[in-house]
Order: C-alpha cells, then sequence, then structure tokens
C-alpha cells in the first residue's frame, strides 16, 4: 500500500494572481500530517517557480475577533494556518483595472492562498489561531514607512467582518490607515 501524501489543487480569484489552494492532510488516530509547504507541489498547482521563499513568520492570535491589516508589502506570500479559522480579506493595490477588487474567504489548515506583491491583505481570527506565512523577500524596519497600507473599514471596500470592527482587537496603526481614494496605486 502507498503511503499517503499532501495534495494541493489550486484556483484562480477575482483577483488576479491571487490563488486559494486545497490542501489535504493524511490522518489516523494519532492526529495529521500536512506538508506546509511543498514547492514542487505548489507549483505544479499554480504557484509562480520563481516564489523562493527567504522567510516564513507565525502570527499567533489568543482571542477571536483579533484583525490585523489592510498590508501591501512589496513581495509576494504564501499564507496558511496551523491551528484555527481566520475570515481572510484581500485588497487589489496594483495600479490598473482591477485597482480596488476585494476577494473574502475563510482559512483553516487546509486552506492556504498565494498573494501577489502589491495586493494587500487583512485577517480576523474566529478562534485562537496560528496564522503562518512565507515571503521571498525580508521584511526591513527602515522600509516599514514605505509599504502601502488600508484601512479596515473603509466604505468603498466594504468588507463585512465577522466580528464588527468595534469589537474587535487591532493595532493603533491599523486603525489609523488611509482610505482607499487616498492610497496611490503600487507599480508592479
Amino acid at each position: 500500500m502507498a503511503a499517503q501524501t499532501t495534495e494541493f489543487t489550486s484556483r484562480e480569484s477575482d483577483i488576479p494572481g491571487l490563488l486559494i489552494l486545497e490542501v489535504t492532510s493524511v490522518g489516523d488516530s494519532r492526529g495529521w500530517f500536512q506538508e506546509k509547504y511543498q514547492k514542487a507541489k505548489l507549483v505544479e498547482s499554480g504557484v509562480p517557480q520563481d516564489f523562493n521563499v527567504v522567510q516564513t513568520n507565525i502570527s499567533y492570535n489568543k482571542d477571536a475577533g483579533v484583525i490585523r491589516g489592510f498590508h501591501a508589502e512589496p513581495w509576494d506570500k504564501y499564507i496558511s494556518v496551523i491551528s484555527g479559522e481566520v475570515f481572510c480579506a484581500y485588497v487589489d493595490l496594483r495600479k490598473g483595472s482591477t485597482f480596488g477588487k476585494k476577494v473574502t474567504l475563510e482559512l483553516d489548515n487546509n486552506k492556504a492562498v498565494f498573494l501577489p506583491r502589491g495586493v494587500a491583505n487583512a485577517f480576523q481570527t474566529l478562534s485562537e489561531t496560528y496564522y503562518i506565512y512565507s515571503v521571498n523577500d525580508h521584511w526591513s524596519k527602515e522600509n516599514y514607512d514605505r509599504y502601502t497600507y488600508v484601512n479596515l473599514g473603509d466604505p468603498d471596500i466594504a468588507i463585512s467582518w465577522p466580528i464588527a470592527l468595534n469589537d474587535s482587537t487591532m493595532s493603533e496603526r491599523d486603525r489609523n490607515h488611509p482610505m482607499l481614494k487616498d492610497v496611490k496605486p503600487i507599480e508592479v
């Protein structure tokens, strides 16, 4: 009998380059196993061959209602969840006809997202969550103020957050990001 293994299948979203991936896990009476990032399988499912991970980050969020974002950095991201559930929202901030287009979905440990540079992401936890993302460039304190942000409550984006923003836990910085109308589109 052949050993079971993780499988990755992807589908396009309404934002060009943003892929939504289904990721299987293999389980038995002990628990489960899953390849979170397996380059050859991800490339086969549609993730760009030139996405070369240089840094992986984990965001631990102890309560439901923690919200982070909208952040668009100058790198691509592969996003998944180790445990818990998150509501995710993405907004295209790239210059062009899809500027301002949004996509929302829920992530758990069997779903992942490939996010191209120039697309802002935000997430709101629905439970205690370990959120993990890999990037193809290093975060830089010196460049932090040059990254692009947009306000989580912008009425032009109109995200229906599962937990009201007033009942969420967020940083003061995220609370005060500019509105979409004030954001300069990103040249990619």
